[in-house]
């Protein structure tokens, strides 16, 4: 085993601990079964299901009865909200209904670009880890509300690659990586992703973990994608931690030039 391998540890969030670094979402299969197929390939351990879009009655026809609870930890998302009372009121509602207190924080403030309110993300984060939850919060690529975040006492920060549902990937690599430079809890990328470089580009700048629904659902093949994303995750994990060489102008030769015969 390769010393990088070793010094790989799990991902852990509050009091939780997750061997996959790939969380999926629920939206936008074509049926169930293809959404079954797609988290059994994606070797992801967290689901995220949308709590005001879903049936939270199992005994009635409810997504929920399509996910394993055995298998996968639900992480109830606040997607919808428009107002930090609101969000706050859907995970009360989440941890009666699921019985847990682990959940995505969204707050948004624009029906177009889907861009978070983190004025009122913040307002909601206070109340909600004061009231025992494990909160991740989807906010901008702002470094310093990320670190307002965590200061409050999130267990892990999500911030955008770019708008959700837009699959251009990582747009402002060199803010993720100022709020990688000041985290001391995980930073989880979250929207964005469309292919499986993004997700490797994004783990090779040391994010801790990636959140993703569209890349996959919106997919031609939803199944072989979840399959490649989760080893895009895998590759750029493990490529971060081996160590890249030194980006350089001009060219260094691959053999040494030391000793040449002429």
């Amino acid at each position: 085993m390769s010393d990088a391998v070793k010094k790989d540890g799990k991902l852990k969030i509050g009091k939780y601990e997750f061997s996959s670094r790939l969380m999926v979402g629920t939206g936008k299969f074509s049926t169930n079964e293809v959404m079954m197929a797609s988290h059994e390939a994606s070797g992801s351990e967290i689901v995220t299901v949308a709590v005001r879009r879903v049936e939270l009655d199992k005994t009635k026809e409810s997504m929920l009865n399509y996910i394993d609870t055995d298998k996968y930890t639900l992480l109830p998302n606040t997607a919808g909200c428009y107002t930090a009372d609101d969000a706050i009121r859907t995970c009360m509602l989440a941890r009666e209904a699921l019985d847990t207190d682990f959940v995505k924080l969204e707050v948004l403030g624009d029906e177009k670009t889907l861009f978070p309110d983190n004025e009122a993300l913040l307002e909601s984060a206070k109340v909600l880890v004061k009231e025992g939850f494990t909160v991740l919060p989807y906010t901008s690529d702002d470094p310093i509300m990320a670190k307002k975040l965590e200061d409050i006492g999130c267990a892990a920060v999500m911030p955008l690659a770019a708008p959700i549902g837009s699959g251009l990937g990582v747009r402002n690599p060199y803010n993720i990586k100022i709020i990688l430079e000041h985290a001391n809890v995980p930073i989880i990328v979250d929207a964005g992703v469309g292919c499986a470089s993004d997700a490797a580009i994004a783990m090779e700048l040391g994010c801790d973990g990636i959140l993703m629904n569209t890349a996959i659902a919106g997919a031609k093949d939803p199944v072989s994608m979840a399959r490649a994303m989760k080893l895009a995750v895998e590759a750029g994990r493990l490529s971060y931690l081996s160590g890249r060489i030194p980006m350089k102008l001009y060219a260094t030769a691959s053999s040494p030039l030391e000793g040449i015969i002429k």
